[in-house]
């Protein structure tokens, strides 16, 4: 593991929760949620930030995924803010747009300290698979942003696939954070003199 690490363990009469992040990983994943799909998502994440990502998370699943999902969330978005600590020397903004076949999705990032989500995405199906209810990705990114204290916005171009919708959000994602928490060197990127 490198310096930029943060590790978080959720516990509560819902879900268990454990991630670990590493912001200089090598693209390394090990994710365990008990949501297939969801697992899928966050190998995206993990392999296209070049994060070392693992997730391991037991939740009430047999009521439905939103526990569990929203959790996860919190706990990736504390671990990213132990990570970048006070974010001196990173990039701070960091954007990016990603394909998968017809579906196109763009995503900025701020890493400013002020948490605030634009979400413009809105898939054909409401539910990938059996269960997975495609509402819980935005309740997802709901999380992380409140929890890391970053700016997102989220704009899906174009699709007609759910499945690939989500996955060009999520290599978005994944692009653009990599990108704002690149080591540019220098101080706190802010005239302000602090991100928070």
């Amino acid at each position: 593991m490198g310096t930029r690490v943060g590790r978080v363990e959720r516990d509560t009469k819902e879900t268990r929760i454990l991630v670990e992040v590493d912001l200089d990983g090598d693209g390394t994943v090990d994710v365990d949620t008990g949501v297939p799909f969801f697992d899928h998502m966050l190998d995206q994440l993990g392999r296209h930030g070049r994060l070392r990502l693992t997730v391991r998370a037991e939740g009430d699943l047999e009521i439905d995924a939103h526990h569990t999902v929203e959790d996860t969330g919190i706990a990736l978005g504390q671990a990213l803010a132990e990570a970048w600590g006070d974010r001196a020397g990173v990039e701070r903004f960091g954007d990016a747009t990603v394909p998968i076949d017809e579906a196109l999705t763009r995503v900025a990032i701020d890493l400013a300290g002020r948490p605030y989500l634009v979400w413009e995405v809105d898939p054909p199906l409401k539910v990938i698979g059996e269960t997975f209810e495609t509402h819980l990705v935005k309740h997802f990114f709901e999380s992380v942003v409140a929890n890391c204290r970053m700016t997102l916005h989220v704009h899906n171009l174009s699709g007609d696939n759910t499945h690939h919708i989500f996955e060009s959000v999520f290599k978005s994602f994944a692009v653009a954070l990599r990108r704002a928490v690149e080591q540019t060197g220098g101080g706190v990127p802010s005239t302000k003199g602090v991100l928070q």
